[in-house]
């Protein structure tokens, strides 16, 4: 009998249920979906899969997390690549918090759930989520071994001068307040996928990483180990992203809350859903903030400065941080796709080795490639992030150990 080879990953946030099956011969995706609005009477469930399959769509009330999960097994079924396949090898959780706890991919058992759960005040909104997903899991497959991946574990190797904050350590050490980072498993394969298309180990190259979604952090790789990354506490620190305003002066939230008679629930409320780019011009979509631009909407451009003002602070500070730049890497939905967010960027930084090559920029694709002038001293790079297959490898590797798989 050979030995089972796909991986289930699984992404459970507060109301929604995204997953991938992945067979790990080859990395390929066996069915793909998403589960949104579980609770509501107008949830969606969205189902593809592999060669051919098509995709299927359904409309219509999902109560719970459970009877999410329930949907996507009988889904995986049809395509006969249910839960109860002995092709199984695990599944693969994403967790965003694992505080300084979780410094690798762990498989699940009740002492991890117990820890992940301790960690609910400094993630509120994730780690419940997340908890709900695990043990609706375990439950349809408690025969099954079953890891948490944490968003936060390749950020656990910055120093102690990039992680602390600069606060008495007895209080800050009381209630876990530290930088944490987050993107951790795209940061994590976009390094090391970056120094593969310099042709190089990652112990060789020092990257710095831009990942720019709607969620937008950076971080400074050195020699395949994160010593620095953008987010901190919570993801809410640094680059402007969609809603979030990045960083920000702290004395902000007094001054709201003496003068502006705020609620901490409404400032919160105002610096992550309704700040930065959406909170600047009312759209966080830059593929509209650019267009908005191209009419002459002054709003528009001036949260596009903002945004990219931000950004170059960010790149000049972790090349700092790390000396010697060997590559820059855009990433993520808007790092991948906005050819103009990444030549604004970069523009006048000719005196670090930074450019882009107007034709190379211009190229859109699915694959890495490099975007810099030929020669360039410092490499640039659009490498399209795949957290799943992150996800799904960092699971494999840990159960191939446990289990004598061979592992990819």
């Amino acid at each position: 009998m050979t030995d089972p080879t796909r991986v289930l990953v699984l992404n459970s946030g507060s109301s929604s249920v995204k997953y991938q099956l992945l067979d790990m011969r080859d990395g390929s995706r066996l069915a793909t979906g998403l589960v949104e609005r579980i609770g509501e009477q107008t949830s969606r469930f969205r189902h593809t899969g592999a060669d051919g399959g098509g995709t299927r769509e359904q409309d219509g009330p999902i109560a719970d997390h459970e009877a999410a999960l329930k949907a996507v097994a009988e889904e995986l079924a049809r395509d006969g690549v249910g839960l109860d396949s002995p092709e199984l090898a695990a599944i693969g959780h994403r967790v965003v918090h694992g505080g300084l706890f979780f410094t690798e991919p762990t498989v699940i058992d009740e002492a991890v759930l117990t820890e992940i759960e301790r960690l609910i005040p400094v993630a509120p909104l994730h780690n419940p989520a997340n908890l709900t997903g695990i043990r609706t899991a375990r439950a349809l497959r408690p025969d099954l071994p079953q890891v948490a991946v944490f968003d936060t574990a390749f950020h656990t190797t910055m120093p102690e001068a990039a992680a602390r904050y600069a606060i008495d350590p007895r209080i800050a050490d009381r209630h876990r307040i530290r930088r944490y980072g987050f993107h951790g498993t795209s940061h994590a394969y976009v390094s090391r996928e970056t120094a593969r298309l310099l042709g190089k180990d990652p112990s060789e190259v020092n990257v710095i990483v831009l990942h720019l979604g709607n969620g937008a952090s950076a971080s400074a790789v050195q020699k395949g180990r994160c010593v620095d990354t953008s987010m901190g506490l919570t993801p809410l620190e640094g680059l402007v992203m969609g809603t979030r305003s990045g960083d920000l002066d702290p004395a902000v939230i007094f001054h709201l809350a003496r003068v502006g008679k705020m609620s901490m629930d409404e400032i919160d409320t105002l610096l992550n859903k309704r700040s930065g780019l959406f909170g600047l011009c009312g759209d966080n979509d830059m593929r509209e903030i650019r267009r908005r631009i191209d009419e002459g909407d002054e709003e528009a451009a001036l949260a596009f400065d903002i945004y990219i003002h931000r950004l170059r602070k960010y790149i000049g500070a972790y090349y700092a941080v790390l000396g010697r730049v060997d590559a820059v890497a855009f990433t993520a939905g808007v790092g991948e796709n906005a050819a103009a967010v990444r030549e604004a960027a970069l523009s006048g930084l000719d005196g670090l080795g930074l450019a882009v090559d107007g034709e190379r920029n211009a190229v859109r694709g699915d694959a890495p490639r490099l975007i810099s002038p030929e020669g360039a001293r410092v490499a640039v790079a659009v490498v399209p992030t795949d957290e799943e297959l992150e996800i799904a490898t960092q699971t494999y590797a840990l159960v191939g150990k446990t289990a004598g798989n061979t592992q990819r």
